[in-house]
């Protein structure tokens, strides 16, 4: 039985996932009996009409597997993610495009694997000499072509101006930062200048910035956004968050956001990462408010009569730093273990999407630019082919996603996950084997027990490696 395709368990029998959602749950007033009874394997609902869908597709930054209560978090508490997971779909098989952020981001901007552009490559970006080149299909370019209204909100680590924007790149709006982060408060960035933008412009001069915590402005931006009157134009809104990325601050630490800045100002190029700082405390905090400010958005949306009509997504760049609870996933950002991947994500259209689901489906970034294209009625460009797969018919019509490959290269390390195995090559150059299904900790190598279907798996990772581009 494919992953898919697997049977509801019975309410006595509790997984390790189906029992951190119910301790998540119960965190929340809800007893585990009730979380266990209310995801039910997901089924679409056939039949049902509704106009193109507006799209709020919101990332966190760095948010790890089991950092929301419903994906299992003992002491983070997520009522809001958690209520959007409940109105429709959570997926506990989602993956990111890549182990890092910018690279995650061509692989939603584009539909196609990072490694596709000479931006994919690097990992992150971290300087102006490369970025999402101008010229490359893009979500917001095809959606734009078939009538959206479309807008960036926050980070967007796809290039630096004066050549790579997102305002370049298909986007009618953008605001927010250009680079991987920025202080919270001062919005200085890794350089250690100020990285708040309207369109191609620095947002204010030296009379007027605003010194907000960061998540609050976009949170108040974003919800400027979806309560406007778009006089029936269908919209997409891609609202991305730089929380709970580091440094860690939160909103009220106006003390720690002066001392790094002041180490900014000293010339402290590693002051930003904030290595001395933070705490599980403190990244409660982050990730709490992120919810919260996920709730503002969602309900200015119902205030403005379009939340029926709305697809909302969520999910994070890539897997969590070193706060993050990942448990039972091994590893973190930056590796292609299951920690380093594997990310929450929830989708709700109430138009067309029951409530109370969970699929198993085993999902990747590009499968998202996939299915919002074909959600849309836009095409993809025929010389620029999508790689990931659209999930339209399997959402919307019941129809069977047939099995495939989910790739990823980073430096150093490679997998590919078909069905419930999982190919990896980490550091240490050694092919490994993992069965999913019984070991999503991926600590029992399988590669002396089945060496065929390691060497079918290694060979499709390397097909696909060589339509690449190589890395310099």
């Amino acid at each position: 039985m494919s992953s898919q395709q697997q049977s509801p368990l019975p309410a006595a029998k509790l997984t390790r996932r189906s029992f951190g959602t119910a301790v998540g749950v119960t965190a929340l007033g809800v007893s585990s009996s009730e979380a266990v009874a209310e995801e039910r394997p997901f089924r679409a609902a056939r039949g049902r009409s509704s106009r193109r869908p507006n799209i709020l597709f919101i990332l966190g930054d760095d948010l790890g597997w089991a950092d929301l209560s419903s994906y299992g978090s003992t002491h983070i508490r997520t009522p809001h993610l958690d209520r959007l997971g409940r109105q429709g779909v959570r997926f506990t098989d989602a993956y990111s495009g890549s182990a890092t952020c910018s690279p995650t981001r061509f692989s939603l901007y584009t539909g196609r694997f990072p490694g596709r552009t000479k931006g994919g490559l690097a990992e992150p970006i971290a300087d102006k000499s490369v970025g999402l080149d101008p010229t490359h299909p893009t979500l917001a370019s095809l959606l734009r072509d078939a009538g959206y209204a479309t807008a960036l909100i926050g980070k967007w680590h796809c290039g630096y101006l004066p050549d790579y924007s997102p305002t370049k790149s298909g986007w009618d709006e953008f605001f927010g930062n250009f680079g991987g982060a920025l202080e919270y408060y001062s919005k200085l960035g890794l350089g250690g200048e100020y990285d708040l933008f309207r369109g191609d412009v620095r947002e204010g001069d030296a009379e007027y910035k605003d010194l907000r915590y960061y998540t609050r402005i976009l949170t108040e931006a974003a919800s400027d956004y979806v309560r406007r009157d778009h006089d029936q134009q269908p919209w997409l809104l891609n609202l991305n968050f730089t929380t709970p990325h580091w440094p860690w601050i939160a909103d009220g630490d106006e003390e720690e956001s002066a001392e790094i800045v002041r180490r900014i100002k000293a010339g402290d190029r590693q002051a930003l990462w904030h290595a001395d700082g933070g705490s599980l405390a403190k990244y409660k905090e982050m990730v709490e408010d992120l919810d919260r400010s996920v709730g503002e958005v969602l309900r200015a949306l119902r205030e403005s009569g379009q939340e029926r009509d709305t697809l909302v997504f969520f999910a994070s760049d890539n897997g969590g730093e070193r706060f993050s609870y990942n448990w039972p996933l091994s590893g973190n950002k930056g590796s292609l273990q299951e920690g380093g991947i594997r990310v929450p994500a929830l989708l709700r259209w109430p138009a067309r999407i029951d409530g109370g689901q969970v699929s198993r489906l085993p999902v990747f970034t590009p499968d998202w630019t996939a299915t919002l294209l074909e959600l849309a009625g836009a095409r993809p460009h025929p010389a620029y082919p999508l790689d990931g797969t659209s999930l339209a018919g399997y959402l919307t019509r019941d129809t069977e996603v047939a099995e495939r490959d989910l790739f990823w290269r980073v430096r150093g390390e490679r997998a590919l996950r078909r069905g419930d195995w999982k190919y990896y090559r980490g550091k240490s150059g050694r092919d490994q084997l993992f069965d999913l299904a019984t070991d999503e900790r991926e600590q029992a190598d399988k590669a002396a027990a089945r060496p065929e279907l390691l060497a079918q798996l290694k060979a499709a990772w390397e097909r696909t490696d060589a339509g690449l581009l190589p890395y310099s």
